[in-house]
């Protein structure tokens, strides 16, 4: 979750060549589709709708309200999608765990109305059972610890109830961890912070390492005993933002087993995007609005800046950058696509919403990417992390069962 806002259309110029290669990147996709890591729709249709699905329905053209809707995830090539059931860090204690729960019947509700195109998945099988019945697998992640209110129990709950992935945190430091984004105050994790990371590993639920403070992805990784994610966060070195992952994170996924999934969003992939953004935010903040506020009103405002300040535009090719150096970093087999589409105002050139995933693939095609590589990146490796997380689960849960600690017995 970056801060929303309505889509554009996926019709935005691309450069000529990658336009050549869109045949064959849309062919590619039939096969090898896109697995996202990270698409905040459920808290669009909280902020939108009040998760009334009659008032929102997705089977319908949302254009210029939502980034997703179900022709545009055809369109895209959009294979499995991994659904973030975020709340905001200013919702804490018993309030972000039920906030949590109607997030994640939200996606349940989903599922349920439109069974034809959407699959539930809790398993890489499921994942690959969907595409072969030609639905998209429906993943549930939780994006922030604080959805837990220092509760294991809750984490098992949570897992119970489908989420296969948690982000440990969000834009600000939890009780057991530290954001990228907040002042450090646990230097990473706490001791209780690495009890949830192999609580996880336990139950099979995927440490998600978007959003934490880079002490923190250290710590996790010197915790966990299965691979870890980054649901949607790129390259330090290509932009330097604390939301992205530095080298020495990204070299060590090959051990780990991991995969980094390059998000979309321009103030994390455009050097330019930061400082812009930052003001734009400001200027929302200046007007009594939250800077992740999705409402319309807030967008006429983003709206008004951007025409008195023009914006940096990043284009698929930006994104392209990114992945060429965590391919090179990180290998072939560690890197995935998390667009966090309706969990930002503003996206690439080509694109603009789920349909734009083939621009992105033609855009690596005429980079010399094999057809190989990019099954990998779309799909290979988001199904095999998965599988991974689950045979080491499997492992634990024979090894010792459900862990007691408290924050109070381990942090005290």
């Amino acid at each position: 979750m970056a801060s929303g806002g309505p889509a554009g259309s996926s019709g935005s110029p691309v450069p000529a060549a990658a336009g050549d290669r869109l045949a064959e990147a849309r062919e590619l996709l039939a096969s090898a589709p896109v697995a996202d890591g990270h698409n905040d729709l459920p808290w669009a249709l909280r902020e939108h709708c009040g998760y009334d699905l009659d008032r929102l329905d997705i089977a319908r053209d949302q254009r210029g309200t939502l980034h997703t809707d179900l022709a545009r995830l055809r369109a895209g090539g959009v294979g499995a999608q991994f659904w973030s059931v975020y709340v905001p860090c200013r919702l804490t204690g018993d309030n972000a765990v039920s906030a949590t729960l109607e997030q994640i019947d939200a996606v349940d509700r989903l599922l349920v109305r439109y069974a034809a195109d959407l699959a539930p998945a809790l398993t890489a099988d499921d994942m690959e059972r969907a595409r072969e019945e030609g639905r998209i697998a429906s993943l549930k992640g939780a994006e922030g610890g604080h959805s837990i209110n220092n509760s294991l129990a809750t984490l098992r709950a949570l897992h119970t109830l489908g989420v296969r992935y948690m982000t440990l945190t969000h834009n600000d430091n939890n009780d057991w961890a530290d954001s990228a984004t907040d002042a450090p105050r646990a230097g990473g994790l706490t001791a209780f912070g690495r009890e949830v990371v192999r609580e996880m590993n336990r139950c099979g639920m995927l440490v998600d390492l978007s959003h934490v403070a880079a002490s923190t992805m250290r710590d996790a990784l010197d915790t966990t005993a299965a691979p870890v994610i980054f649901s949607h966060s790129s390259a330090r070195a290509v932009c330097d933002h604390p939301r992205n992952i530095p080298d020495d994170v990204l070299e060590r996924l090959p051990a780990n087993g991991g995969v980094a999934m390059a998000t979309f969003v321009p103030k994390f992939i455009l050097p330019a995007a930061v400082e812009w953004t930052a003001r734009a935010d400001d200027n929302l903040r200046a007007h009594g609005f939250d800077h992740l506020d999705t409402t319309p009103e807030a967008m006429r405002l983003h709206r008004a800046f951007e025409a008195e300040h023009p914006r940096p535009i990043a284009t698929a090719a930006t994104v392209a950058d990114h992945l060429d150096h965590m391919r090179e970093v990180a290998g072939i087999d560690h890197i995935g696509i998390g667009g966090d589409y309706d969990g930002t105002a503003f996206t690439p050139a080509g694109l603009d919403d789920v349909a734009g995933y083939p621009h992105l693939i033609a855009e690596l095609l005429t980079r010399g990417w094999s057809r190989a590589d990019l099954a990998k990146l779309t799909w290979s490796n988001a199904v095999r992390v998965l599988r991974d997380a689950e045979a080491v689960a499997r492992e634990q849960q024979a090894l010792r069962g459900p862990s007691v600690a408290t924050i109070a017995s381990l942090d005290a």
